[in-house]
């Protein structure tokens, strides 16, 4: 079975399928302990490699690169990639999704932003014509194989929002994905427009959508729900308070709790399934 297949029958079963945002290896290999499917994030990405905002930084060699260790690691995991634009060209859209899928991705999202872009939450975005996108999404979806496709606008104003929602539901992506969608009741406007088409929400931490719960999404009619960035604020709140209190304790570590803190012998457990994992990938076994 393919990646893409697996993916998609996932999505086909009953309720919303979670994929976590991942930014690295370690926060995949933590999020990997706790569900069955990762989010590549562009917002993670652009922040751990480069130190950068999510505004059109990211170089395709260097996400490929990273799909790629992560498919290694994590050989029975599902990994949806977060494309942006398609890094502006469809010939560049296209090669790197044939690339990405031939690397054992899953799926990707294709926006239809237009440079310079930005966050799907932030404030100032600009989408392409819509015929211009289509035409980028028509040649994405010719190349793929198997591997999902998600269809997101990032269109603002309401009219553009349903006209572009139902032109994509048209298409033959398997998802379509309205970011910074603001309420629920614009999540049941967009889901009747989608029709039949699968739908995704992303929910990430200060964001302009509402803040809702796996079972309030399925009531919804919602199929896929992308959490992008939970391990990055989680690791940046986490990191300040530590080294907030090794500061105040003049460099001295606090003791490690043998049970359930984390020190070198615990960090080192959770690295080495990893080796598991390719193990079991190499001999052909499923994980």
């Amino acid at each position: 079975m393919t990646y893409g297949k697996k993916l998609r029958e996932q999505i086909a079963e009953p309720g919303t399928t979670p994929l976590i945002g991942v930014y690295d290896m370690y926060s995949a290999s933590i999020a990997a302990a706790h569900y069955d499917g990762m989010f590549v994030s562009g917002f993670g990405f652009a922040a751990s490699y480069y130190g950068l905002p999510d505004i059109g930084f990211i170089a395709w060699p260097d996400m490929v690169a990273f799909v790629q260790r992560l498919r290694g690691a994590f050989p029975g995991h599902h990994l949806l990639v977060d494309i942006d634009d398609g890094y502006v060209d469809p010939e560049v859209a296209c090669h790197v999704v044939e690339r990405l899928e031939r690397i054992g991705a899953s799926g990707v999202i294709l926006e239809d932003q237009k440079r310079p872009r930005r966050c799907g939450h932030a404030d100032g975005k600009q989408v392409l014509p819509l015929d211009e996108y289509l035409e980028k999404l028509q040649r994405v979806l010719a190349t793929r194989q198997d591997m999902v496709v998600v269809a997101r606008t990032d269109a603002t104003e309401e009219d553009d929002i349903l006209d572009r929602a139902k032109a994509l539901a048209a298409t033959d992506a398997d998802v379509i994905l309205v970011d910074g969608i603001r309420s629920v009741e614009w999540i049941r406007r967009v889901r009747d427009m989608a029709g039949d088409k699968p739908l995704l929400f992303n929910q990430i931490a200060g964001g302009k959508s509402p803040r809702l719960s796996l079972g309030e999404l399925t009531r919804l009619g919602v199929d896929v729900a992308i959490y992008s960035t939970p391990c990055l604020f989680a690791a940046h709140e986490a990191m300040d308070a530590a080294l907030g209190e090794l500061k105040q304790a003049d460099g001295r570590l606090p003791e490690t709790d043998a049970a359930r803190g984390v020190g070198v012998q615990a960090a080192t457990r959770l690295l080495e399934r990893n080796l598991g994992h390719r193990r079991l990938d190499r001999a052909g076994v499923s994980t």
